[in-house]
């Protein structure tokens, strides 16, 4: 088995051995890191792979949690099909959202993205009726199978798990060679008789059905959802995760969630200008660490092993 594929088991089974500690406080930071780790990684199918930088990417985190949670709430729908329904309200928000921005290209895509973004929170924002407006949706039904922190923990690294293997196994595929492809040069890709905007199309909608995955789970694990949930800045906080991480390593953004949902809390705890902390962290990274945390790290081993 490759070095990488060891490490990866050793990860999940740590992990897996986390709920043994008992303490609630890790078993909810490693919910909440498996959840917006997810979350990052399917942001990076865009930004690292195709080489699209969407700052909207919160709208179909949101439809997935308001999928989810209205249908079990306002409709008393089983969780799994509520769960599937959500993945895939998911995909075809980002099917009919991308339809529109790949017509676009560089910033004004990205601008493109953020509009859209906003008009999905605005209706949620003002669809009081359904969505409960500024209010939120609270009391939203826990599964009874995953009555307990431990239980949703182990089904959260189980559908994130999953979930990891299948966009691993996409962006080693031709489909994904060929996105890698078009991030590097579209205009030759195009050239050659590749339909980029169609590939393109392609993994706007797998990112938005695994985006909204994370969005299902984080309404169910926090029992509520609000409208901030869809809002640019939440776009813009995964984006920095993925960044962060190393948006050129497929892992990398799961990295960087872990490390900024924990600064996050231990910041909090002292201080209240945490966002004026992660800005500072930002402009560093951009300037010393352009590559992210595995990027650095996996350039340090190759600096290593040439100096042996």
């Amino acid at each position: 088995m490759p070095r990488e594929n060891w490490f990866l088991v050793i990860i999940i089974l740590c992990l897996a051995l986390l709920p043994m500690s008992e303490s609630r406080f890790y078993i909810f930071l490693g919910t909440d890191i498996l959840i917006m780790g997810l979350f990052a990684v399917s942001l990076n199918l865009l930004l690292g792979y195709t080489g699209l930088v969407s700052f909207g990417q919160a709208a179909y985190f949101g439809i997935g949690a308001y999928t989810c949670a209205l249908l079990m709430k306002k409709a008393s729908v089983a969780f799994p099909i509520a769960f599937a329904a959500a993945a895939v309200f998911g995909a075809v928000a980002a099917l009919i959202i991308g339809f529109f921005c790949i017509r676009l290209t560089k910033i004004y895509f990205a601008m493109l993205t953020l509009a859209f973004s906003q008009i999905v929170w605005a209706i949620v924002f003002k669809w009081n009726s359904l969505t409960g407006g500024d209010n939120g949706l609270i009391g939203i039904p826990f599964p009874q199978h995953l009555d307990s922190p431990t239980r949703f923990y182990y089904f959260t690294l189980f559908v994130v798990v999953l979930s990891l293997f299948l966009l691993r196994k996409l962006v080693n595929s031709p489909l994904g060679r060929m996105l890698t492809t078009i991030r590097e040069n579209p205009e030759r890709t195009e050239f050659i008789g590749i339909n980029v905007k169609k590939f393109q199309l392609i993994a706007f909608m797998i990112s938005g059905f695994f985006s909204a995955i994370p969005g299902a789970l984080f309404g169910i694990f926090n029992h509520s959802i609000f409208p901030d949930l869809l809002f640019w800045s939440h776009s813009a906080e995964v984006l920095i995760m993925t960044i962060l991480g190393g948006m050129y390593s497929f892992f990398g953004p799961m990295v960087g969630a872990a490390v900024i949902l924990y600064l996050r809390m231990l910041v909090t705890s002292y201080t209240q200008y945490w966002p004026l902390i992660m800005g500072t962290i930002l402009t560093l990274l951009l300037f010393f660490f352009p590559g992210g945390i595995l990027g650095f790290l996996r350039s340090q081993l190759t600096f290593l092993k040439r100096n042996r």
